[in-house]
């Protein structure tokens, strides 16, 4: 999973290399200009600082030769190739003093002391040589240096033109990286939230909102850190290890091979970091997830947790969850504490101590295998390799993090979805067929073997107690479901056969409790189809009824509605709703008892609106209610999945069936054919479906 994992956001990351490609020049670019200073910093040293040792020769010209008691001296690294050399002189240091000497020294390395006007040269004990010297003043020091002044300037302006191009390097590397992975991300995000859109209904029936949410917003919003820092101290960091290794290695190949144990520790100490982060972040993102959907769950339900005064326990539900998650993130400070950039301080401070030790006391008194500028220089380097480290052990949090929330919302996206296909189907006449169909959620069918024909315009209300299967019916003629025994035809033609976007693009439901989107009560009839025109959509509320409901409101159908339509009555909602459907005008019109929450008055309204939209179409009507669907063309009764009755409303009275008994229920009717039999009967049916006596058919 973790490399798949890698993999996929390696195939995002490719979605946008220009702008990743540009942004590793320009990191190579601004790494190799920084690493720049500690070199020139060495040529400085070794070539003009510590090059006044050098041997230094009489000469004629004046030029870039230092003055000395009337004489002109010339370093030996100055003289052109067919200049002529006077004698040989030598300027050295001895403790903090330097001396001029007036002859060649044959062996100046070692242990230098001045006495008497004599400096004595030893190593190892043993004397190598001693010459006549004599002290030099710091004016006449600086005339030595004089002629290295040029070239010192020289240098510094390099160095300054180098932090420059550093600078400009490091903007832009920081601009494209994250502007890639903004990218990057924005993509992801598309991606994710396009494949909900995909994802069957049934899938959301089994996972809260709150979690599905926490996915998209928290989890995607961890993968752009991965992106945005994680990404770019890791690909600073290598790149910067690499350029410092190489400089290092340039400098001095031993120095360079002590320092190599940086890397293998770097790695193991990745590795096992992850072993323990990896489970913590898991459960983090997954308690973060949980959070979020009692949250949802909490606000979705206030007004029931108030009417039975669940606030303590839905509270202390809350704060069990967030003392799990505060719990996991100590843990987590815990592990970032042990293993924190403090430990690459010590690191860097044996580092350094090993090799002054090594190296450094040899180099201050001139006995050293390397020289001074190569130390400094390696000094200057070996520090600027920790800081990349200690840049990518900060981030080795957010990987982990990163890393797990990409996992979740891979495993997301690999939820298989429905196929989206492109284009459109002319609008079918709504002749439905249902022939032997038995479906089953998970293993028990709930509808067996249902056989029906509803023809172009005719009304079909289904009827049934709670689980009888009215909303199975309704759910496989949307297709939210396919059946596992039998076939549904539509004009003759296979559903299965269709597009699921094709069907029910010709297809309209009215809902009990209708969804109301953020906007205005006129995008909510249009729903931002560019096909619906303003006059479309206010013929639609005028044919509903809806005009004289909504003429109060201050901006009219303009007026603002928020989330789930909160502040409008459950009238206004209906009418809306109905509006919507009228307006999108389907071929097969789905009601699910869409007049149950609405006044009496205002169901006065709409009756007439009713049947101007059931009109031509074929219209379901999933009825609790049984007296309004008196003029139904057809009526089924379900019980337990199963069509036990079928028949218009005077037919199914005639049977004095269950739809008559379950009729004679709602109506109270206490006529005396009630009294003798049918009274029994509703008392044994009632007994039998507790639930249907409280008028939920």
């Amino acid at each position: 999973m973790k490399s798949n994992t890698g993999k996929r956001l390696l195939d995002y990351a490719l979605k946008a290399k220009g702008t990743f490609i540009a942004a590793l020049i320009m990191l190579t670019i601004g790494v190799a200009a920084e690493l720049a200073g500690p070199f020139i910093a060495k040529s400085m040293i070794d070539n003009h600082l510590l090059a006044i040792e050098q041997p230094f020769y009489e000469t004629a010209a004046s030029e870039e030769a230092a003055v000395y008691q009337g004489k002109n001296y010339k370093r030996e690294g100055l003289f052109a190739p067919d200049e002529t050399k006077g004698a040989e002189v030598r300027v050295l240091q001895a403790g903090k003093s330097f001396y001029f000497v007036g002859e060649p020294v044959n062996a100046p390395d070692g242990d230098r002391s001045y006495a008497n006007g004599t400096l004595t040269v030893t190593r190892a004990g043993e004397v190598t040589g001693q010459y006549a010297a004599v002290p030099l003043s710091a004016g006449e020091l600086f005339a030595f240096y004089k002629p290295e002044m040029p070239s010192i300037y020289q240098l510094i302006v390099y160095y300054l033109i180098f932090l420059v191009i550093s600078v400009i390097m490091e903007f832009g590397k920081t601009f494209w990286l994250q502007s890639s992975a903004n990218k990057v991300i924005q993509r992801l995000r598309n991606d994710v939230y396009a494949h909900i859109q995909r994802l069957p209904v049934n899938f959301f029936d089994n996972l809260p909102a709150g979690k599905v949410v926490s996915r998209v917003t928290n989890d995607t919003e961890a993968v752009k850190d991965l992106f945005v820092a994680v990404l770019s101290n890791f690909f600073s960091g290598i790149i910067t290890i690499t350029g410092v290794y190489i400089a290092l290695f340039l400098l001095d190949v031993r120095l360079g091979l002590i320092s190599l144990f940086v890397v293998p520790m770097l790695i193991a100490w990745i590795v096992l970091y992850r072993k323990f982060a990896t489970r913590y972040n898991t459960i983090i993102r997954s308690r973060l997830s949980e959070i979020n959907a009692i949250i949802n769950e909490s606000i979705q339900g206030m007004s029931i947790i108030r009417v039975f005064r669940r606030q303590k326990q839905t509270r202390q539900e809350f704060e069990e969850l967030n003392e799990d998650y505060m719990k996991h993130q100590n843990k987590m400070l815990n592990l970032n504490a042990f293993t924190s950039h403090n430990l690459v301080n010590v690191l860097r401070n044996i580092a350094f101590a090993v090799v002054l030790w090594y190296f450094g006391a040899g180099a201050i008194t001139g006995t050293s295998i390397i020289s001074l500028g190569v130390l400094y220089a390696f000094v200057d380097v070996l520090g600027r390799l920790f800081q990349p480290i200690i840049g990518m052990v900060n981030q080795l949090a957010n990987l982990d993090s990163s890393l797990v929330s990409a996992g979740r919302v891979f495993e997301l996206m690999d939820e298989k979805g429905e196929p989206v296909t492109d284009g459109s189907m002319p609008r079918y006449k709504g002749n439905v067929v249902f022939k032997d169909v038995s479906f089953a959620y998970k293993k028990d069918y709930v509808l067996n073997n249902i056989s029906f024909k509803a023809s172009q315009g005719q009304t079909v209300a289904l009827v049934g107690h709670t689980g009888s299967g009215k909303s199975s019916i309704i759910n496989l003629l949307f297709r939210f479901y396919d059946p596992q025994k039998g076939k549904i035809t539509i004009d003759g033609q296979n559903v299965k056969e269709l597009p699921k976007q094709w069907i029910r693009e010709h297809m309209g439901i009215v809902l009990q409790d209708p969804y109301l989107f953020t906007g205005t009560i006129a995008s909510n009839v249009s729903l931002g189809d560019e096909k619906i025109s303003r006059a479309r959509i206010e013929q639609a509320l005028r044919d509903v009824g809806a005009e004289r409901i909504l003429a109060h409101l201050p901006q009219g159908f303009d007026e603002p509605v928020v989330e789930k339509g909160s502040t409008l009555s459950a009238g206004q909602r209906q009418l809306i709703s109905f509006a919507r459907a009228l307006a999108f005008d389907p071929a097969i019109l789905i009601l699910d008892e869409a007049t149950a929450n609405i006044d009496t008055e205002t169901e006065a309204l709409i009756q007439n609106a009713l049947e101007v939209l059931k009109k031509g179409r074929t219209t379901f009507i999933i009825a609790h209610r049984l007296s309004t669907i008196r003029s139904a063309d057809q009526i089924l009764v379900l019980h337990r999945g199963k069509i036990v009755e079928q028949g218009a409303h005077d037919e199914l009275m005639e049977l004095k069936g269950r739809y008559y008994q379950m009729y004679q229920l709602q109506q109270g009717a206490q006529g005396e054919a009630i009294a003798d039999g049918s009274t029994r009967s509703a008392d044994a049916f009632s007994t039998s479906s507790p639930s249907l006596a409280g008028g939920n058919v």
